[in-house]
C-alpha cells in the first residue's frame, strides 16, 4: 500500500510538468497574445479616428516598438529559457500582471476565489445529497417504475443544456 501511494505521488511530478508544458505552449504559440491584441487595438483606434498612417507593413508600431513589447513579455527569448523563467515564476506564485485588465493576476484570483469556492462547494454538497440517496433507493427498487422514471429523468437532465437548468430553477 505504501509503495502504491509513493508511486502515485511520484506521478504528480511528470503530470505537473506535462500540464505546464501544454499551458505554456498554448499561451506562447497560439495567436492572439498580448502583442497581437495591442496591435489590433491600435489599428482599430486608428481606423476609428480615420488615421490611415501606419508604420511598417500593416502595423501601427515600428519594429523597435514591437521588439520592446516582445522583450517586455518575454517573447524574444528562446523557448526553453522562457519556459524555465515562466515555471520559476509559477512556482513562486508570481503570476504577473493581466494583459487585459492590467491588474496583478494573483489579486484577481484572490478576489474571485471565494465566490468560486462557494458555488463549487454548494454544487458538490447538493450533488452528493441527491445522488447518494437516489442511487441507494434505485438499487433497492431495481427494475421498478421509480427506477425507470428516475433513469429517464437523469438521461434527460444530462441531455439538456446547463443554461436551460439555470433558467428553469
Amino acid at each position: 500500500m505504501l509503495a502504491y501511494l509513493v508511486r502515485r505521488f511520484l506521478l504528480v511530478i511528470p503530470t505537473f510538468i506535462g500540464i505546464t508544458l501544454v499551458i505554456f505552449a498554448i499561451t506562447r504559440f497560439v495567436p492572439g497574445g498580448p502583442v497581437e491584441r495591442m496591435l489590433a487595438e491600435s489599428q482599430f483606434v486608428q481606423e476609428g479616428t480615420s488615421q490611415s498612417q501606419t508604420v511598417g507593413d500593416n502595423s501601427a508600431l515600428d519594429e523597435y516598438q514591437l521588439a520592446e513589447l516582445n522583450a517586455f513579455y518575454g517573447l524574444d527569448k528562446p523557448v526553453l529559457e522562457a519556459y524555465w523563467e515562466w515555471l520559476n515564476k509559477l512556482l513562486t506564485l508570481d503570476f504577473g500582471e493581466s494583459t487585459r485588465y492590467y491588474e496583478p493576476v494573483l489579486d484577481m484570483i484572490s478576489e474571485r476565489l471565494p465566490v468560486s469556492l462557494f458555488y463549487g462547494g454548494m454544487t458538490f454538497v447538493i450533488a452528493y445529497l441527491v445522488s447518494i440517496p437516489l442511487g441507494y433507493y434505485k438499487a433497492i427498487k431495481h427494475n421498478s417504475a421509480f427506477d425507470t422514471a428516475s433513469s429517464i429523468l437523469i438521461f434527460v437532465g444530462y441531455a439538456c443544456r446547463g443554461m436551460w437548468w439555470v433558467s428553469f430553477c
